[in-house]
């Protein structure tokens, strides 16, 4: 082995200018792809976390999947009734503060209770619709991160004025209301009531800051005219992959309807799938146009070596040998290549998260990048395979040369 080592580095210094190009292709190569997976991951896990972790993980309505079975139905398994209404049954989950306990026994996550209410916000002749959601402060602190969301006022307003809420800043524009205003709130089922605006929050979705209210849950249960109404359970998981799991088995216990973040955006997931092999995609296709310069460099060095293989074959080397030693050459470009590649995609990483860019809703962002292990051990696979496939042809043509009709033809 040491004297095939040898050998491969001599030729590789013989050819400074074509193992440099090689080199430099190498690292091009697994440079780009870092670069390319960092920013990609990266910007998908912003993404997840300014939609998902604003949010909680796991919502519990009092709905259920299907609509219980008719009375008769029960007792005659050959009955089979349609367009009949379901049972009335009185809105709101049951024991709402044992089925929380029951979750939170085993459940590694954070649990709070809320009201949800349709409601219609009235300021200055304009009427918004709008979804009012009741809730515990101190509890809601551990399931959203709407207290960091704040522009104005914050979470514990809501304690500090009679009927206080919160509003999304896009729903406060559009209305023109500031802090301390007041506004008229009116239900669904006719129940009116004047609040006053202790906050504004911008969470950077359009969806809530357009049409979401926060007030205390007895606000929220005056409104739907129903005292002691839970509707809703609002959970955040230790771990918000685990959410799906946590929600089925949630919602085999309880009954009621478990809805978790994959599956409320279940079309967003897909298209990340989509868009990680896409992204795998390019970066195959970048490694791969990096290994034909190997090849070329290799099947060079083979060419203009003929005449040197021949008189080593000539002495007593062996075929396997010979291959051996064009295989630990591309072996040395790729691995020089390889750690050359992983300077350049850090430092291109690096200046990729320094780029600033300018919010008019809120502060500077820079560009969100990962710094895994996993993109650079990958990359650097990819490459050391691609480089030694392009290796092994040139190789074993160099291998097979009959030394006889070489020197026979070169004298």
């Amino acid at each position: 082995m040491g004297l095939a080592i040898d050998i491969a580095i001599t030729h590789i210094r013989s050819r400074l200018r074509q193992t440099l190009v090689g080199v430099l292709g190498v690292a091009t190569g697994v440079g780009f792809s870092v670069m390319m997976a960092s920013l990609m991951e990266g910007s998908q896990r912003d993404f997840i976390a300014q939609l998902v972790d604003s949010l909680p993980h796991i919502t519990v309505s009092d709905e259920r999947r299907t609509p219980p079975r008719q009375p008769a139905a029960l007792i005659y398994d050959e009955v089979e009734i349609s367009n009949l209404s379901t049972v009335d049954r009185r809105r709101g989950i049951k024991n709402p503060l044992a089925v929380m306990a029951e979750i939170e026994s085993w459940a590694p996550a954070k649990v709070a209770p809320s009201v949800r209410v349709n409601i219609l916000v009235r300021q200055a002749g304009r009427d918004v619709g709008a979804v009012m959601l009741g809730i515990d402060p101190k509890r809601e602190a551990e399931v959203s991160n709407i207290a960091s969301k704040m522009v104005e006022g914050g979470l514990d307003n809501l304690l500090k004025a009679s009927n206080a809420i919160l509003l999304g800043a896009r729903m406060a524009e559009r209305l023109g209301i500031r802090v301390g205003n007041t506004v008229s709130i009116s239900s669904s089922g006719g129940k009116t009531m004047t609040a006053t605006a202790v906050g504004i929050f911008r969470t950077g979705v359009a969806q809530i800051d357009d049409s979401q209210i926060f007030a205390l849950t007895r606000s929220a249960q005056i409104l739907a005219g129903q005292t002691g109404l839970i509707n809703e359970l609002r959970l955040k998981a230790n771990d918000a992959l685990s959410a799906r799991e946590l929600a089925s088995r949630i919602e085999a216990e309880t009954g009621y309807k478990a809805v978790s973040w994959q599956e409320a955006h279940e079309d967003l997931l897909n298209a990340f799938n989509i868009r990680n092999f896409i992204m795998y995609t390019v970066v195959g296709a970048i490694l791969l146009v990096a290994s034909f310069g190997t090849y070329n460099i290799i099947s060079t060095i083979t060419h203009e070596k003929t005449r040197d293989i021949a008189i080593l074959k000539s002495l007593g080397l062996r075929a396997a040998l010979v291959r051996r030693i064009f295989v630990l050459e591309a072996l040395l470009i790729g691995l020089i290549g390889m750690f050359a590649g992983f300077l350049l995609g850090f430092l291109m990483t690096k200046g990729l998260g320094a780029v600033e860019f300018k919010s008019p809703f809120g502060d500077a962002t820079r560009l969100p990048v990962i710094y895994s292990p996993l993109h650079y051990g990958l990359a650097g696979l990819i490459a050391l395979g691609a480089s030694l496939i392009a290796a092994w042809l040139p190789a074993r043509k160099a291998a097979s040369v009959n030394p006889v009709e070489i020197i026979r033809g070169a004298s």
